[in-house]
Parts: structure tokens; sequence; C-alpha cells
């Protein structure tokens, strides 16, 4: 446990995730590469879609990413609150963003599909609301961030928030199963295997992958950002001490 703490060290971490980023560039592009093109390529359209459906390449794994952001900022709140975890808060901060992005793609690319497919660009069922609330919350967490100037206490506040809004992560989850909703219940994290045909399943993990990746790799370049921001922010306090 102590071992894997000190990997937890600002200093280390920088210098690790300096050789991590260009290896993690390149799969992110790769992956992005074959995924794009077996998702327009080699996919087919769908018999009642037609090319529309190919919308679910963008729109299904930045659903994915929203979620899997949230759910690690609230690994790193808890880290903020009873571990005192080193680079939790940062981890926090720099996630942030990032999930408000996936999130607002999420929405743009699920109306865009759902205008020729149900209809109408927006519809107030479960899971559209929840994911709505969803990209309000963390513009929440962004905005309490930036009004808060002492970072301990942004960190700690901002902890706080995550966890309450962490409610909101089954409700869109499981909102297919509680409720009526125009979305289809789970076909591929389900009992009995993925409902979904290999020619459609693959190019959707793949783009899930390249969406994983460029998340990774985008954590890590915005952490970096944060602790040299930190660095520069004592470095002028301890100048302004001085003077």
């Amino acid at each position: 446990m102590k071992a894997l703490y000190s990997l937890a060290n600002p200093a280390l971490f920088i210098k690790v995730s300096w050789w991590l980023l260009p290896p993690l560039w390149v799969a992110t592009l790769v992956s992005f590469g074959a995924g794009l093109y077996m998702s327009l390529v080699v996919a087919p359209a769908d018999y009642q879609q037609g090319e529309t459906v190919r919308i679910m390449f963008i729109h299904v794994p930045s659903a994915w990413l929203a979620l899997l952001c949230y759910s690690a900022m609230t690994l790193s709140a808890l880290g903020t609150l009873i571990f005192r975890h080193p680079l939790a808060d940062v981890a926090q901060k720099a996630a942030a963003p990032l999930g408000a992005g996936f999130t607002a793609i999420c929405l743009v690319t699920g109306s865009i599909w759902g205008k020729p497919t149900w209809g109408t660009w927006w519809e107030w069922d479960a899971r559209l609301t929840s994911m709505l609330i969803l990209l309000l919350i963390y513009f929440g967490i962004i905005a309490l961030w930036r009004a808060i100037e002492e970072p301990n206490k942004a960190a700690r506040a901002v902890a706080i928030l995550t966890l309450v809004g962490a409610v909101n992560i089954p409700i869109i989850k499981f909102s297919v199963d509680w409720w009526y909703t125009l979305h289809q219940p789970a076909s591929i994290m389900r009992l009995g295997g993925s409902a979904i045909h290999s020619t459609i399943l693959q190019p959707l993990l793949v783009m899930g992958l390249a969406y994983f990746l460029l998340f990774t790799t985008l954590l890590l370049v915005r952490m970096r950002a944060e602790l040299d921001e930190r660095k520069i922010r004592r470095i002028r306090l301890l100048a302004a001490q001085e003077n």
C-alpha cells in the first residue's frame, strides 16, 4: 500500500506521464483511425435506420465515457476526503471538463440521431433528462472549482458535490429498466451475451477504446498542466510573502 501511495507523488507522476504520453497519443490516433474506418466503411447500414445508424458509433462511446469519467471523479472525491491522496483533487479537476465534453457530445449526437429515428430533437424521457442533469452537475463542479481560489478548500467542496451528484449515475444506467423510455434496454452488457451483431459490435467497441484512450491521454495532459499551475501559484505566493 505504501509503495502504491508513493507512485502518487506529483514529481514522479510528471516523470512517468512524460514517458506515457507519446505512445498514448499514437494509440489514440491509430484506434480512432481503425474505429472510424470500421464504422463508416466496414459496418453495414441498418435495415430500418439506414446510414443514420452510424451516429451510434459517436453517440454511444461518448455516453460510456461521460459515465466513466464521473465514476472516476467519484473515486477521486473519496481519495480527497478519506485518504488525502495527493493527486486525487488534481485528477478530479482535470477530468471535469472532459466529462462535460463527452456528455455534451452524447446529448448533441443523440438529438441528431433522434430526429430521423423518433421524429423529434428532444424528448423528456428518463435517460435523456438524467443525462442533461449530469451535464449540469459537471458545469456546477467546474464553476465551484473556479469560485474558490484556495485549492484545498475547493477540493473538499467539489468532492462533496461530486459524491452527491453520484446518485445520478445509477439512475442513468438503469433508467431504461425502471421507467418507460425511448431508449432500448441494455444490449451489450447483459445476461445471455450481446444482442448486437458482430458487424456493429466490433466497430463500436473499437470506438469505445479510442474514446477511452483519448480520455486517458487528455486527463494526463490536464493533470500535468494543473500541477504546473499550482507550482507557479506557490512560487508567486512565496515571492509575495518575501516582498
